[in-house]
């Protein structure tokens, strides 16, 4: 009867999966003899084994690099496809662009035991600030062109991002060792609405003094058209790993400013570009510093409980720094500029001060800036649409949304 067929349709089932699981067991063992069960004892580069590329193409010695077919009517195609594609609009309101935060790191794990750590504390900071902004987020851990490893390996991804997002605005380029501390603040989207590039730096620093860290490339807004193109294109060349990058890293060393003798990195590229070329350029790049777009992690982080006492969120700047980016303390290598106690604490403060704004919404805080445990700062109610949290984050105006009404 119907009910002996489902005993012997269950009894089946189970004898099936008992097989299967067997089955998977004895591949398992046959394909690894080494039946080690500890992690912390497995020689990870056993499975870390990069396939042969084969054939190699090599690049033509006499032709500059590129980063792929020129484009040239890029405006005039994505005006077309943005027509055509109305449910994917590159303005998600009024003077609030489409945005997409790109950020990344290495196919491969950390030279150290806890840099993959800080990794994932640094992206759930990215996303938990893209969550209350309305932004799109893109994390990379591909090298697109093996020409253009390090610092270069973002200007290959930046241009795909942008020729397959169409609908995108602004792309807005993030490196792995900044993190935002200030959760509020939300850009000033109308300042840069006739800019294509915004950058932290000083016009005087960048084409005055020509100093090599007149502006920072670790947080950067770049606008999706065809002047973005053609900066990509003109950045590029100095980028493709080996004697070319060795060569122009003496060029930027010679002409700018206190710059140390090493191959050629994107940040003084970009300064070189624009020192030489400032009536191509210049006219779009917004150099910012009324806020911190990026901020150097020494002068900020052993001041945040004092802006705890004395500020708010929602100001980013050195009242309350929207990034705190951590440069020269290369946590996923295996050595840095500065002691590696000092880099790892104060990361652990940068992530807090972040994350404290966000446990906030809910009723909780670190107990300090220093640990890792939470307490209760708010008693549960039985109306909880009444609470109001400290920072007004739960449904801030910047995230809202214009519904226009059904016909």
């Amino acid at each position: 009867d119907e009910n002996q067929n489902h005993h012997s349709d269950a009894h089946s089932k189970r004898v099936e999966s008992r097989r299967l699981l067997e089955e998977a067991q004895n591949d398992a063992a046959q394909g690894d003899n080494n039946d080690n069960k500890n992690y912390a004892e497995f020689d990870i580069a056993k499975i870390l084994i990069d396939e042969e590329e084969g054939e190699k193409e090599k690049p033509d010695p006499n032709k500059p690099y590129s980063l792929g077919p020129k484009i040239s009517d890029w405006d005039q195609q994505r005006s077309e496809w943005l027509k055509t594609n109305p449910d994917f609009p590159n303005f998600i309101g009024p003077n609030k662009p489409r945005v997409l935060l790109v950020t990344g790191s290495s196919p491969k794990p950390c030279e150290n035991p806890v840099g993959d750590h800080y990794l994932l504390k640094s992206i759930k900071n990215k996303i938990d600030y893209c969550r209350l902004h309305g932004i799109e987020i893109f994390y990379n851990m591909a090298l697109l062109d093996a020409e253009m490893a390090g610092f270069w390996a973002k200007l290959p991804l930046i241009r795909k991002l942008l020729l397959s997002h169409p609908e995108i605005e602004f792309l807005w380029w993030m490196d792995s060792d900044a993190m935002f501390t200030d959760m509020a603040y939300e850009l000033p989207w109308e300042r840069y609405k006739d800019f294509n590039m915004v950058m932290h730096g000083w016009n005087e620093m960048v084409y005055n003094d020509k100093n090599w860290i007149g502006l920072n490339t670790g947080s950067f807004l770049l606008r999706n058209c065809q002047w973005s193109l053609d900066l990509l294109d003109a950045w590029a060349p100095m980028g493709p790993k080996g004697k070319v990058r060795e060569e122009a890293g003496k060029i930027l060393t010679r002409e700018l400013k206190d710059r140390p003798v090493f191959e050629a990195d994107d940040q003084s590229a970009i300064v070189y570009l624009l020192v030489k070329e400032r009536a191509k350029w210049g006219e779009k790049v917004f150099l910012e510093n009324a806020y911190y777009l990026h901020g150097y992690w020494g002068i900020l982080v052993d001041r945040y409980e004092e802006m705890i006492e004395n500020y708010h969120p929602g100001l980013g700047d050195h009242r309350w720094p929207l990034v705190t980016h951590f440069v020269g303390c290369k946590p996923c290598g295996k050595f840095g500029d500065y002691s590696v106690e000092r880099c790892l604490r104060q990361m652990d403060r940068a992530f807090n001060f972040g994350d404290n704004q966000i446990l906030q919404m809910y009723g909780f805080t670190h107990k300090s800036l220093a640990s890792r445990r939470v307490k209760r700062v708010r008693n549960e109610t039985g109306n909880p649409l009444e609470v109001k949290d400290e920072f007004g984050l739960l449904h801030p105006s910047f995230k809202a949304v214009k519904v226009s009404a059904s016909s």
